[in-house]
């Protein structure tokens, strides 16, 4: 799969959901790559914006959508990767603010 093929399908789930993906396609495209190389090397797709420590088990909360994106959504309009926005972050109702790391420092990869 390539991130194009990839993209219109996150596209309606990210609808079913009632957010979206970023209204920047390239940027979103990128992130995309990521997803597809991450689940290359690891079998799944981990954040590409994370550092993954390559088992499912210890990162099943940073397997897209990650646990940590319905609340930074709510909180500040998008995801940490900017991937997954509300409709009004992505119309610029609401400020874009840097979204702050949730994942646990003990569960980070330095």
């Amino acid at each position: 799969m390539t991130a194009e093929e990839l993209y219109p399908i996150l596209s309606r789930y990210a609808e079913s959901q009632g957010i979206r993906l970023n209204k920047d396609r390239e940027f979103v495209l990128d992130i995309l790559r990521g997803l597809l190389t991450n689940e290359r090397r690891y079998g799944y797709r981990s954040c590409p914006c994370r550092l993954a420590w390559g088992t499912k088990d210890q990162d099943k909360d940073i397997v897209c959508p990650c646990v940590y994106r319905d609340p930074d959504i709510k909180e500040y309009g998008s995801c940490y990767c900017e991937l997954y926005v509300s409709p009004d972050w992505n119309e610029g109702k609401i400020e874009h603010r840097q979204v702050p790391e949730r994942r646990p420092k003990d569960k980070r990869k330095m």
